[in-house]
This record gives structure tokens, sequence and C-alpha cells, in this order.
């Protein structure tokens, strides 16, 4: 039986590589060698010692098909997170990510493997695989994941352009990806986050305001910067409720907002206050419709700022030091090379 290795947490604050059996493709599932694993929110994982499948991330090449489909051996694949049914309405729509039948791996497979991306192969539906242009790397390719893609949606759904002013809160991976869409777009960017590291890379990526959230004129400085209105869109990329609550305060009146940082806690909204009285819409995005890609694969080509985006590659097997490293908070979007 061939092994391939992968990436497991051990235990609070380590993480490991062991050797497990690589899966075999199945109906329309096919076997992706793995090239790059952006890293995402498993960090959190790896801080409480919490075992749980590492990564959802990834682009690759096709080395195995079980039957003929949408993709071929040799073909090199943007790997999207999830497992969705591919058949509901959402799914023949594009919007895959909101499927509410996803496909539960072990019983599909029969095995006892995780579907992850932290490893040197994963088992995909050909459906959720995206070709990569030729001129495009493995690693900025990758960047069509959680990097560049749930801010890219969002920015879509709230129709921004050169005429808007964003503000953008929270300068993670997902939140600085944030930046260089809006400024891709023309966008002027306001930016909030505590940690300065961050906030010079902002800089660095197109945003044109970076202000510290501990700032006791913070709203006042919003406003300033934005014409005295408000801000036209926004978008909280740091699932903090305050900075949330920022985002909502901060708009111009008829003013737009996505979600996009995850949370467990919860934020108080007066609906006619905040929203009825205003004007506001406010929605949610996760990531973003399959039918976008090929846009956003033209940010990936001629933004010419990717480079600064990805801050750190290392080797699968310095995974500990990747994690340590995302831990510090003086890292953007880090890349793992399974095969380095």
């Amino acid at each position: 039986m061939e092994m391939m290795k992968i990436a497991v947490i051990s235990g609070k604050e380590q993480a490991e590589i062991i050797e497990v059996p690589i899966p075999t493709p199945k109906e329309n599932w096919v076997l992706v060698k793995i090239r790059a694993s952006p890293m995402c929110t498993e960090y959190k994982a790896w801080l409480a010692g919490r075992h749980e499948p590492l990564g959802h991330e990834a682009t690759g090449e096709v080395v195995a098909v079980a039957w003929s489909g949408r993709v071929r051996v040799g073909d090199r694949v943007v790997v999207m997170p999830q497992l969705s049914c591919g058949s509901c309405d959402l799914c023949v729509a594009g919007d895959y990510i909101y499927c509410q039948n996803n496909i539960d791996y072990r019983s599909f497979t029969r095995t006892g493997g995780n579907n992850q991306t932290m490893a040197q192969y994963i088992l995909k539906p050909d459906r959720l695989l995206l070709k990569i242009p030729d001129s495009v790397s493995f690693d900025h390719a990758s960047l069509a994941c959680c990097a560049l893609g749930p801010t890219f949606g969002a920015l879509d759904s709230l129709e921004a352009d050169a005429f808007d002013t964003v503000l953008i809160t929270g300068l993670g991976p997902v939140g600085l990806g944030g930046v260089l869409n809006a400024a891709f777009r023309g966008c002027r960017v306001i930016t909030v986050d505590p940690v300065k590291w961050r906030r010079t890379k902002a800089k660095e990526l197109g945003a044109e305001v970076v202000l510290g959230a501990s700032a006791d004129t913070i709203h006042e400085e919003i406003r300033e910067w934005s014409g005295g209105l408000g801000v036209d869109a926004a978008i909280d990329c740091s699932g903090s409720p305050q900075a949330q609550r920022l985002c909502i305060d901060a708009l111009r009146r008829r003013g737009r907002m996505a979600f996009v940082g995850q949370t467990r806690e919860m934020l108080e909204v007066h609906p006619s206050r905040d929203l009825l009285a205003r004007g506001l819409t406010v929605m949610g995005s996760w990531h973003y419709n399959l039918n976008l890609y090929p846009k956003l694969m033209q940010v990936i080509r001629h933004s010419g700022l990717l480079d600064s985006l990805i801050s750190h590659t290392f080797p699968l097997t310095s995974v500990q030091e990747a994690f340590e490293t995302i831990a510090s908070q003086r890292a953007a979007k880090v890349i793992l090379h399974p095969w380095a």
C-alpha cells in the first residue's frame, strides 16, 4: 500500500507529520497531487490542541481518475473547499459553498481517512477543481481560495468600484486579501487593525489609510477620511463584535456591509435604528460564486502584489514552525509545500 505524508495536531501547540494510505479515485472523485497548501484558521485548533483535519484549500495536479470527467490527468487545478452535493439548486447556480447536503467523506470513500489539504495528496470531486491558466504558478493560483476568495465575493455582492470608499476591519490573511481586491477595483481603502505589522502590510497592498483599533478617535478619523458622511461600503474580516459594530456605525446612509469574518460571539443590532432608519444593506458572504472564478483569476494574473500577500512559505515537514509563524500575528498568507 502506497503511503503519503499529512500534517496532524499532536497536542497543544504541537503539530507533526505522519504517514497514511494514499486514497483511490472513485467515480468522479479524482486524485490530486498537492503542490501548494495555504494555511488558514487551523492555527486556532493548533493553539488549543484540538484534533481536526488540517487544511481546506490547495492547488495541485490531477494524477489519477476513475472515469472520464471534467478534468484529466495532468491538469493543474485549484482545489476548492467543502464537499458539496453538486446537484442542488445552490450548487448548480455556483453557490456551492452554501450547499445543505454536503457529502460525508468517510461514508463515500468507505475509509477512515480525512479530506485535508495539508497533505501530499487529496481526493476531490472534479466539479470542485478549477483549472489554472498556464501562466499562473501554483502558489499564486492557491490565493483563489481563502486569501482572495471571500472578500472577492463580498466586493462583488457589494458592487464596490472606483467610486467607493471601503472600510476593511481585521487584517489577517483574509482582510489583507480584501485590501488587495478592493485596491485592484480602484476603491479607496481604509483599514483598521490593532497589529502594527498587519497595518504596514496593508499599506503595501494598497490601503490609503491604516488605523489602530484602539484609537479613541477612530470614528471621527474614519468619517474625516470618508468626506464626513461615512464610508460607502464595509467588510469585517475579524469576526470581532467590536469591529462589526464599527463597520455598521461607519457606514453612510444607504451604505453596504458584508460580514466575512466568522465568530461565535453575538453582535447587538437594532433593526430600526441601525438598518431601517439609515437604509443599510447588510449581508453575509462566506466565499464566491464559482462563475466568478475567471474574474478572480484576472486579479491573480494582473495585480502584481501577490508576492507581498504571500509572506512565508514552508515545506510541509516544517508545519510546526509554520503554525508558530502564523500565531505570532506577523504573517500574511502562509503556504506549505508538501513536496519540498
